[in-house]
């Protein structure tokens, strides 16, 4: 990928996010991002090898705004609990506020082929550490299980989150998705132990 940023490359990110999620990934060719974007076929390549690195960026880019903000946020709450309903809240709310992201990031980057995959797997490892740092956290505090395995736990919330919004996107998008964060808040915290105590 490119180290070019700027307008124009955020400009092309954000039309292959409507392209993508209108016309899916293998229709979406790199010319109908670059007249969505309003730029010349040739200036894509400026900026991206191909379409696969279009997509690999985006998600980087989307992915790696969503981690600031949240690690931004986490520092606001000052229990482990608070922690959990915020990272499950903003979650369920990105995709909510942007149906065509959610749509590209639940259904069109699982068609992708393996090596793409990998990449986005790259992407993905920075938010499942924010989570086991939550995780670990919360066992040091006692808020958890002592036994709580970390990174299963993990896989257990971002499982949980990303399969509440797949299920939401493959529905149409016709329900509020955000008002389930209470309830998945609830089951995560009694699934790790939290109120074992109680």
């Amino acid at each position: 990928m490119s180290t070019k940023k700027g307008p124009k490359y955020n400009q092309i990110i954000d039309a292959a996010v409507r392209v993508i999620a209108h016309n899916g990934y293998h229709q979406a060719q790199v010319s109908k991002i670059a007249k969505e974007a309003g730029v010349a076929d040739g200036t894509i390549y400026l900026y991206f090898k191909n379409k696969e690195d279009i997509l690999i960026s985006l998600f980087e880019v989307k992915m790696g705004d969503f981690i600031e903000q949240i690690r931004a946020r986490l520092t606001e709450a000052y229990t482990i609990e608070e922690q959990l309903k915020l990272l499950v809240k903003m979650h369920l709310k990105q995709l909510a506020a942007d149906k065509e992201l959610a749509v590209v990031t639940q259904l069109e980057l699982r068609q992708s082929n393996y090596e793409l995959r990998q990449k986005i797997n790259e992407v993905l490892k920075d938010y499942l550490c924010v989570m086991e740092s939550l995780l670990t956290r919360g066992k040091e505090q006692h808020v958890f299980s002592p036994e709580l395995n970390e990174k299963l736990a993990r896989q257990m919330i971002f499982g949980t989150l990303d399969e509440v919004a797949t299920n939401w996107v493959m529905k149409d998008c016709k329900y509020d998705l955000e008002a389930l964060a209470g309830p998945v808040y609830d089951m995560l915290l009694d699934g790790f132990g939290a109120r074992v105590n109680a």
